[in-house]
């Protein structure tokens, strides 16, 4: 139970730090589009990812710098390009527009998984958090042990996304605000941005 616990909150601490993937979820909770999907693809890529890094295969991810730094690379133009969406969004005020459409959306539910997929995979941020710092503290655990402290982290994982993603609805009164939707999409181009900038500042490191 002790290692349930620990597992639980190492993986919570970590996922629920304000990033990219969050924003993304956040905002397709308040437009309530393919919330579900959104939710469970960001869980299934925790939960891969988590199982690689406590079951002691996350050595491999950091022994190729030459796939990092292609990964970091692709991972900055991807955030440089969605954040400068955000901030036309907010110059425009056109995310408001749907939150009134329950279900509705402009994009297909495939095209919003992709999206999903891009801003979790393409971070090279991701793999640090589940696979390094999540794999390096249970590393030192026995594999019984392991395999509660696994529970405990994806538990948290779970719990998060889909509380997020359907929590996000007890926020919708006040993005009845235009001016709120404005703000939100003005973050999370912010987000985007700064964590793309940070992206190709490590890229530039492997590099050189």
């Amino acid at each position: 139970m002790e290692q349930l616990i620990q597992g639980f909150l190492v993986s919570g601490s970590l996922i629920v730090a304000i990033g990219a993937q969050n924003a993304f979820v956040l905002k397709q909770g308040l437009l309530k589009q393919h919330i579900f999907w959104v939710s469970l693809t960001c869980f299934v890529c925790d939960f891969l990812l988590i199982c690689i890094g406590v079951m002691g295969l996350g050595s491999l991810i950091g022994q190729s710098p030459s796939a990092t730094l292609a990964l970091a690379v692709i991972g900055a133009l991807f955030l440089l390009v969605y954040g400068a969406r955000a901030f036309r969004s907010a110059y425009q005020g056109s995310s408001g527009l749907s939150l009134d459409q329950t279900g509705s959306s402009s994009q297909s539910a495939l095209k919003t998984v992709l999206i999903t997929l891009g801003l979790t995979l393409l971070n090279p941020h991701v793999y640090l958090d589940t696979v390094v710092i999540i794999g390096g503290i249970a590393s030192t655990l026995q594999f019984e042990q392991k395999l509660e402290f696994l529970i405990g982290a994806i538990f948290a994982s779970g719990l998060w996304f889909f509380g997020l993603g359907y929590g996000a609805r007890l926020l919708i009164p006040l993005f009845k605000r235009p001016q709120t939707w404005r703000i939100l999409d003005f973050a999370i181009g912010c987000i985007m941005w700064l964590i793309a900038f940070s992206l190709a500042r490590y890229a530039f490191k492997l590099f050189a």
